[in-house]
Parts: C-alpha cells; structure tokens; sequence
C-alpha cells in the first residue's frame, strides 16, 4: 500500500516539475521547449552532476536507470555512450522520458513501468544500476537492493544518490530550523493561507502538531513537500544496514542545499551537502 501511495504522489507531482512550470501549464506541451528549460534549471542548480556522470564512464556499458524524472540524467547516460534502459514506477515518468528521447533521436535500449522491488528483467543483464534520487522514496528497501543484486552482473556497480543524514539540510534545518516554523507559527495558523508554511500547518492539523514534528513522520513532508508520502536519509552505515549484498567501494557529497538558510551555492557540500553519491559493488552470490 506504501509503495501504492508513493507512485501516486510521483504520478501527480512529476520530479522537477516545480522549477520551471510544468509541462502543460507552463510550455503548453512543447516537450523540447519543457525539456531544454529544465535542463538549464536543473544543471544550474546541481551544477556537479555532469562532472559525476563523466565518472561513471558509462561508453559501452549496459545500464539501467531507476526513477527517471524528466529524463535528463537519462540523455546525458546515453549521450556518454551508455546502452541505456529505463526503469520508473509511473506510467508519467516513462512517457515523459520516452518523448524526450524520441524528440532528441537518442538510442535507447528499453523503458518501462514497473517497481524496483520486482525489477522486469532477466538476472545479470547489466553492468551498472544508476539511481538520482528515487531509492530514498523505496519504503521496501531491501526487496529494491534484493533486484538490484540480482539483475547485475557479478563485475557491475550500483551508483545512487541519496539524501544525506550528515548535512547541514537534515542537521540544522530539517530537524531544527523548519520544526521550530511550524511551532512559531502554530498559533497564527488560521491566518496563513498560502505558501509551504501554510501547507505543513495544514498537515500539522490533520495529522496532531506532535505527531507531525516527530522525525520519522516529518522527514518525508520536507524532502518533496508536505504530500510526499515516503523519503529517507542516509549516512553510510544506513547503506551498509540497507544494502547488504552491496560494499561501498567510495562515496561523496555535493550539493549545498538547506533551505530556508541561503547556502546554496557555498562552499562545503563536500562535508555536509544534500547528496550523497554512493558506487557500491555486489558481493559473492551464494
């Protein structure tokens, strides 16, 4: 039911929809107009993923994407020479992406619906499973990492970015600054009517202010809003507890993101920036 409610919220709320508009409201359907707008959005704010994906040193390699977004890690795989396939739990997602390839005359090995718990595709098929920012919403994480092992080959590597336990976002501004908001303006709630705060103080109302604040509940209302239904975060002894058929063979961060303090841009997402980069080798198959 979790992972029902998950791909519910995904359907609705597209990835990345919110910085440039939206595909019909804001482009009325031109796609390559959608697409080109929120590349140059997306990569002028996460301006260290393509240096990322060049290490990946994809050219030739059999991969597979899970969690698709608007498909722009998915054109850079396959402009870098990757023999990509595509995995998403909404069907909006694959036809968004399948559009933009088809826009860019860009090869493509498969794209598909379907879970990453019951991953449609035979055992050792790729060489390198690349996730950006979707495992985190997996609720049955162990079942996802269980397919993952399974569909790579024995030499593969999975590559995911995760939300980071160890950053100034969760630290400072998740589990401090945006609880004590919500307290702040608790009493004054009958007068905010618009905006983020305002949505959280309605969540807040409908759930018990107390059981909002509490962090298991509060981190999945401030990864992708209040309506997200599911997000963890990671420090690399919660990879190592949730993915263990995996080691991790290197890890990094990037990303210096915590609103509402105004860092993004500053120095330091290498210590306590949003995203961890984890490469993670499969162990021995038993």
């Amino acid at each position: 039911m979790l992972e029902r409610n998950v791909a519910t919220f995904w359907q609705s709320h597209p990835c990345g929809d919110e910085s440039v508009g939206g595909l019909v409201d804001g482009y009325e359907g031109d796609h390559k107009a959608f697409f080109s707008a929120y590349d140059k959005a997306r990569y002028g704010t996460e301006c260290h993923i393509p240096a990322c994906l060049d290490d990946l040193h994809v050219a030739g390699k059999r991969v597979l994407e899970i969690g698709l977004g608007q498909g722009a890690e998915s054109e850079q795989l396959i402009r870098r020479g990757a023999i990509w396939t595509g995995l998403d739990i909404t069907e909006e997602a694959v036809g968004r992406v399948r559009a933009r390839l088809q826009l860019g005359d860009l090869p493509f090995s498969d794209i598909r619906q379907g879970s990453a718990s019951a991953i449609p595709f035979a055992d050792d098929e790729f060489d390198l499973v690349f996730s950006h920012g979707v495992l985190h919403h997996i609720p049955d994480i162990r079942s996802a990492q269980r397919e993952i092992h399974r569909v790579l080959n024995p030499n593969g590597r999975l590559v995911a970015m995760l939300y980071a336990r160890r950053s100034l976002n969760y630290q400072v501004s998740i589990r401090v600054l945006r609880r004590a908001a919500l307290l702040i303006a608790w009493p004054l709630r009958r007068h905010v009517h618009t905006g983020m705060l305002a949505a959280h103080l309605a969540a807040a109302e409908q759930e018990g202010l107390w059981n909002y604040l509490r962090m298991r509940r509060f981190v999945h209302a401030n990864t992708d809003g209040p309506s997200s239904p599911f997000a963890r975060v990671y420090d690399l002894n919660d990879v190592n507890r949730h993915f263990s058929l995996f080691e991790i063979r290197h890890s990094h961060q990037h990303y210096m993101h915590a609103p509402p303090l105004p860092v993004h841009g500053w120095p330091g997402g290498r210590v306590m920036g949003w995203h961890l980069w984890v490469e993670l080798v499969p162990l021995q198959r038993w």
